[in-house]
């Protein structure tokens, strides 16, 4: 029997391509990052030390464990909770509004733009170990230039990551200056795409600049701010690097003041080999960060035609 040759026409080629290149992102993507997900959720329910020749199966007594620890007001557990969610409330929005206003500010100059915007953005590409450090000196009692500073203008020093009430605003505004490049990057590529048209035609009805700004301008951002709102929330979330470089001996102090669940979850899994509560400690923050993205993205989006 005589076989017809199989002509696979230039679209159909073009297809086949496409398809063998999204291969290699998705199997890259399925080993790095489901694979050990995947593997996080096996350790949680399990009593997982690496010394050990044997993980039992222990079902969800790390899960208990963590209720249990919620509930005792003296727990670590609960103190680096509570310290994530309080990153949340005061870094994001403060990211944000400062992030908007400079992003406003850059948007209505004409002359050296490139040189604000590299100024602003070049904090967000250094080194977050190095940038933490070089606080942790700015915030030294006595010696530190913020202290010095102080003193110059006659006002009383500071002991900033000494004190249990000033250590976590102290990181929180290292890491909101620290992440607020790349907000001002995509708050000034989201005013861009805002037609003047729309402007032009408010004033000529007599808008002033908080009409513009309230009528116009947030509508308008909307999509961007959502965006940022859960990046920047699930960067706060996973507060870690800033915590464990600017405390003293990474133990998030003093007095647990400034100790994340990330932290938390590194103490345990490496600290104490308690790989097991690790993961499962791991696996409820990704469960808060599932959730609070859902709610965000909610609420949140909305849709606006002029």
């Amino acid at each position: 029997m005589l076989k017809l040759p199989i002509r696979v026409g230039l679209q159909r080629k073009r297809q086949i391509w496409a398809y063998i290149f999204l291969l290699i992102p998705m199997a890259f993507f399925l080993f790095i990052r489901l694979a050990p997900t995947l593997f996080a959720f096996n350790m949680s329910l399990r009593d997982w030390n690496p010394l050990s020749p044997e993980q039992p199966f222990v079902g969800l007594k790390n899960f208990v464990k963590i209720v249990t620890e919620l509930e005792n007001p003296k727990s670590v557990t609960r103190k680096a909770f509570q310290n994530t969610f309080l990153y949340v409330v005061l870094g994001v929005p403060s990211q944000l509004v400062l992030s908007l206003a400079i992003a406003l500010m850059l948007n209505h100059i004409r002359r050296l733009i490139g040189l604000f915007r590299a100024v602003y953005f070049i904090p967000f590409v250094t080194s977050t170990v190095a940038i933490a450090w070089v606080w942790r000196w700015m915030y030294q009692p006595q010696f530190g230039p913020l202290n010095v500073w102080l003193d110059f203008l006659g006002l009383p020093q500071q002991p900033f990551l000494r004190s249990p009430q000033q250590a976590l605003p102290s990181i929180t505004a290292v890491a909101v200056w620290h992440g607020m490049g790349f907000a001002i990057i995509i708050f000034l590529a989201g005013l861009k795409q805002i037609p003047e048209v729309y402007y032009e035609a408010a004033r000529i009805d007599g808008a002033g600049r908080w009409a513009l700004f309230r009528h116009i301008t947030i509508p308008l951002l909307n999509p961007t701010i959502v965006y940022l709102t859960v990046l920047q929330t699930i960067s706060f979330l996973r507060m870690f690097t800033e915590v464990l470089n600017m405390t003293r001996q990474g133990d998030g102090g003093p007095l647990n003041s400034t100790t994340t669940v990330v932290l938390r979850v590194y103490r345990e899994g490496f600290g104490s080999l308690n790989m097991g509560f690790a993961a499962a400690l791991t696996v409820v923050l990704f469960a808060i960060i599932l959730i609070i993205t859902i709610i965000q993205l909610r609420f949140l989006t909305r849709r606006f035609e002029y």
